[in-house]
């Protein structure tokens, strides 16, 4: 009961923060999921699905480039190995041989953050919100689309850390342009260490870089609680078609190798890359990343690991990706359930958009998309806030836009609690039939904590709307923005780690000369 209480005033002080325009406090590191998943498949079309990414295995294989190592250990595993040329090799793999690898990798794991208190566990019923990953561009109401800055970065990380609907820092939230290529990974790491307390994603373009990203979290953690503990992960993409470059096997390998976390990600167009129909991309994606997520058993056994999926279909009169569509909603959802079979945590959709602007497309496009990853299961969501112009962009609107559906999705995965209180009999008991219940004790009980509170939505009579100037979403959130900006309080970091930090990064950056491409 004093848990209950607890709850409740956390509740009411959240609403009276929203009513007032503050940000309120994180409530929970992640979610807990209390609907089912909505599996659409039968047991006879999973098993298709799946005979079709072990014929894919088979006959077909995955091309490996440039990374000898990661060709001995799937050779070693049993794999059938073809070198094609000195540093390229067709790797085919017997059926189900990857689903035995990875029966040893964890069905749920913790990923660490430096507050203990933001802790993500990924897997199971656990839903994890992360924000938009990988734009070159960033944009806003007042300046419009340019290349994203270092600023701008820290400034996506400053309003993730703002809202209480986003559990995780997410990694490359956008492209710093205006640091060297070879450098940005430090800064960008260190932006998620100094200005928030949540869990990050390191560096994964080059297989230095992904070293330098663990050796900055051993510094905030200990190396001693890393090897033995998920404390940071990177997210791989594979190279479809059916390949694995050298540069992502070796990145995989320095994560696994250091008992980090590891995402599987087949970018998968359908049409370009991938069938254009959705059942062979399914199983294409599936057979892409389940052969990427066994070299992280093949290097460490129990390395934590994320099957992924990421789907989009295409516009066949003009060629260009189409993202938000209801097609690849329907393969997030077939993922979920593979996922399941496998006992392995996913990774799967967000808000994607093509939209330009932070629009009525971009929040339709954004919702179909979003609710697939909810509704099949996925357990770690990236791409929650932030998508725009077909992942080229970042908005700064768009994000707390996002955020806030994020919100409403928390209230969603709650589900409903049914019990002598929820059902409410003493509320329509109390004053009897024809009486407003706005007055009654089970009212004044819930109606601080009853409902999920938008921070953006206006709800007002038209007439009052109009009054107060007639402000659109987007309008709101661009206001929205700079207030969580003007406010944002960095979240305290000990000065030791610190300076251990500032000084890795400046002795890493004087050994290398600045490299822009």
């Amino acid at each position: 009961m004093r848990d209950e209480a607890r709850r409740q005033r956390g509740g009411r002080q959240q609403r009276r923060d929203a009513r007032a325009g503050v940000e309120p406090g994180i409530h929970r590191p992640y979610i807990v999921r209390n609907i089912p998943t909505y599996d659409i498949l039968s047991d006879e079309s999973l098993t298709a699905i799946e005979a079709t990414a072990d014929r894919i295995l088979a006959e077909i294989g995955i091309e490996l480039r440039d990374d000898a190592e990661a060709m001995r250990l799937y050779r070693q595993a049993g794999a059938e190995v073809t070198a094609q040329s000195a540093d390229v090799w067709r790797i085919r793999f017997e059926p189900g041989m990857l689903r035995e690898i990875l029966k040893i990798a964890p069905a749920e794991f913790t990923q660490h953050a430096r507050n203990p208190a933001n802790n993500v566990r990924i897997g199971g019923r656990n839903v994890v919100f992360a924000p938009s990953y990988g734009s070159p561009f960033v944009m806003d109401l007042d300046r419009g689309r340019r290349y994203g800055t270092i600023e701008d970065f820290r400034n996506f990380v400053k309003l993730s850390q703002s809202s209480p609907w986003l559990h995780h820092s997410g990694g490359t939230v956008c492209e710093p342009t205006d640091v060297p290529v070879n450098k940005r990974h430090l800064d960008m790491v260190y932006s998620h260490i100094r200005y928030s307390d949540r869990a990050f994603l390191g560096s994964i373009t080059a297989a230095e870089r992904a070293e330098d990203s663990v050796e900055m979290a051993r510094i905030v953690f200990g190396t001693e609680f890393t090897d033995r503990n998920c404390v940071v992960m990177g997210n791989f993409n594979t190279t479809s078609p059916l390949v694995l470059d050298g540069v992502t096997t070796a990145g995989i390998r320095a994560y696994a190798a250091a008992n980090q976390g590891s995402i599987h990600l087949p970018f998968l167009l359908g049409g370009a890359v991938a069938p254009l129909t959705t059942a062979g991309m399914v199983a294409q994606g599936l057979a892409e990343s389940m052969a990427s997520c066994a070299l992280t058993q093949l290097v460490r056994p129990g390395a934590p690991a994320i099957l992924a999926s990421f789907f989009s279909s295409m516009s066949l009169r003009s060629g260009s990706p189409t993202f938000g569509t209801p097609e690849p909603a329907i393969g997030s959802l077939a993922m979920g359930q593979l996922a399941r079979r496998l006992n392995l945590p996913l990774r799967c959709a967000g808000n994607f958009s093509t939209s330009k602007l932070p629009d009525g497309q971009a929040m339709q496009q954004s919702m179909m998309s979003m609710m697939s990853a909810v509704q099949g299961g996925a357990n770690y969501v990236l791409h929650s806030a932030g998508f725009l112009d077909g992942l080229l962009s970042m908005s700064y609107e768009k994000l707390v836009m996002d955020t806030d559906m994020c919100g409403a999705l928390h209230a969603y995965l709650d589900g409903m609690a049914v019990n002598e209180d929820t059902l409410g009999f003493d509320a329509l008991a109390e004053l009897g039939p024809g009486q407003h219940l706005f007055s009654t004790q089970h009212t004044l009980r819930h109606y601080e904590t009853a409902y999920w509170d938008s921070a953006l939505d206006d709800n007002q009579p038209w007439e009052t709307w109009d009054e107060q100037g007639g402000i659109d979403h987007a309008q709101r959130a661009n206001a929205r923005w700079k207030k969580l900006l003007r406010e944002y309080v960095a979240p305290p970091l000990d000065e030791a780690t610190d300076e251990a930090l500032l000084d890795f990064m400046a002795r890493r950056k004087a050994a290398m000369p600045d490299m822009w491409y």
